[in-house]
């Protein structure tokens, strides 16, 4: 909205107002915040919210946690806000079962994404970690890990913000990375399956979590029982290359062929704990 007319927005007619919300959601390339929403259309958020669970009804936006994409972003790349309130009860287990394979004195690296981040939760809940030093392209993850500072030291590499996934990623990004020895990396993704191994939507992240990889001795691909199955454009790492799985709600049908092919998988309880074998742990 023009600088000049915005005090008249809040003001306007609810038609308008939500034709405006969807004519800046549109044009954005991600995530609109309601927050940002509220400020440009100078109304309330309560408002806001209500704008956008009647135009998500309509199916003219797609609403999701802290705002709205435009239609057509689910069928490519999805925003963070939108993927973190799925699978919650497996990525938590994910992320607990995750963290235990991390000792003092350990450089690890972590990626961008939902189930890495739960990692990076799990991580800072263990208080016996000290001197560690934890590397991330996430914006997200480090600020989650700062409260674990000066136990934990914590690197962000640096490189181009992508907002969709709050990324740091090429030009820069390899600036830093080239320096690192890290002992293992934690790897996101959107598909995982035995033709492709571990693979992503978008080509910008993929290039990110190559090199993230590259800069780990193990590997670690931390992923839900939905990505099994699934291959996509980008292909981040071979099953070959790929050192342990950490999975949960996932069937064994599903785990079967990622164990076939030689890769340890760890499928995580309810309680975070790890069952080798695939089954949960008795308590």
């Amino acid at each position: 909205m023009d600088d000049d007319l915005s005090f008249l927005a809040g003001s306007l007619p609810a038609p308008l107002r939500q034709d405006r919300i969807v004519s800046i959601v549109e044009g954005a390339p991600g995530l609109v915040r309601t927050a940002a929403l509220a400020a440009a259309l100078g109304t309330s958020e309560v408002t806001v919210r209500q704008d956008l669970a009647l135009l998500d009804q309509e199916a003219r936006i797609r609403r999701v946690r802290g705002g709205a994409v435009r239609l057509g972003v689910g069928s490519t790349e999805r925003p963070f806000e939108e993927t973190a309130v799925e699978h919650q009860v497996a990525k938590a287990a994910i992320g607990r079962a995750a963290a235990d394979l991390v000792r003092s004195g350990q450089c690890v690296v972590l990626d961008v994404g939902t189930t890495p981040a739960a990692v990076a939760e799990a991580l800072v809940a263990r208080s016996d970690l000290v001197d560690v030093t934890v590397v991330t392209n996430s914006l997200t993850t480090a600020l989650a890990l700062e409260r674990a500072v000066p136990r934990f030291t914590l690197v962000v590499t640096g490189g181009t913000l992508r907002p969709l996934q709050h990324s740091l990623v090429a030009p820069f990004m390899g600036a830093v990375l080239p320096m690192i020895a890290a002992d293992l990396v934690f790897l996101g993704g959107t598909g995982l399956d035995v033709g492709h191994g571990l693979t992503n939507v978008n080509l910008p992240e993929t290039e990110a979590k190559r090199m993230l990889a590259a800069a780990a001795r193990r590997t670690v691909v931390v992923a839900d029982g939905s990505k099994f199955g699934r291959a996509h454009l980008g292909v981040v790492r071979p099953l070959e290359d790929i050192d342990v799985v950490v999975t949960a709600g996932v069937t064994a049908d599903a785990v079967a062929p990622i164990r076939a092919a030689g890769v340890e998988v760890v499928v995580a309880d309810e309680d975070g704990r790890a069952a080798p074998d695939g089954r949960k742990s008795q308590p």
